[in-house]
């Protein structure tokens, strides 16, 4: 086949534009710009507010509220020394002399037996162990001079309620003190001392402390039996 020479310069033409192909471009990630990340700014830490603190710094003392006289029953006029009775622990004797030691926890509400006036109070703890005195064994103790003309003792408390002073009335009932082990109670289970004698001078503890025995008395209060004692011919 004879070809013109236009024609092989047309056909070479054609051939070299086939071998020519346009480069690939491949992108570079390591080229490649990294777009810049979006920083918020970290907001400033709020001041605290100071807290505003007590002026004082005592310790604020619990008062307890008062007991209330729950075991009084209208028209009764002999109670047993300690309220509640039930689960106080005494018996029908004593060491040397008519009295009973009545044993409760310390703490335990004691009350006037009957309707009376206060005889003597000792509100200061002056036993001593090395002379003994019998004034003093007692510890803390309330007298009361009854109604009745009996002589009511109750000592080796822990506290004297306040307003109970020789001298001031009070009703059957009424809360005198509170049990406790002081006076030569301090060697013995804590416990209520109670004798019951005749009205005598202050001071005159052999007789205060007991010259008739109150068992039986005791047991006939516990029951809310109005019985009164019946003291010892003088």
């Amino acid at each position: 086949m004879r070809y013109s020479l236009l024609t092989v310069c047309i056909i070479l033409l054609l051939s070299g534009c086939a071998d020519v192909r346009a480069p690939i471009v491949t992108p570079s990630l390591a080229s490649a710009p990294m777009p810049s990340p979006s920083i918020s700014p970290v907001p400033p830490m709020a001041t605290p507010t100071p807290t505003r603190q007590p002026t004082s710094t005592s310790v604020p003392t619990f008062t307890p509220s008062p007991t209330l006289e729950s075991w009084i029953v209208s028209g009764q006029r002999y109670y047993f020394p300690v309220q509640p009775p039930g689960g106080a622990v005494y018996a029908d004797e004593h060491h040397d002399y008519p009295a009973t030691d009545i044993f409760v926890p310390i703490g335990s509400v004691v009350v006037a037996v009957t309707a009376g006036v206060v005889d003597e109070v000792s509100r200061v703890d002056q036993w001593d162990a090395r002379t003994n005195d019998g004034a003093y064994r007692g510890g803390l103790w309330v007298t009361i001079v009854g109604d009745d003309g009996v002589r009511y003792h109750t000592s080796h408390l822990s506290a004297v309620e306040p307003g109970i002073d020789a001298g001031v009335r009070v009703h059957a009932g009424q809360i005198i003190g509170r049990s406790g082990n002081t006076g030569n109670a301090t060697l013995t289970p804590p416990h209520v001392h109670f004798g019951i004698s005749h009205p005598t001078f202050p001071g005159d503890w052999a007789v205060r402390r007991g010259e008739v025995w109150p068992y039986e008395y005791l047991q006939a209060w516990t029951h809310g039996e109005d019985v009164a004692p019946a003291l010892v011919n003088r």
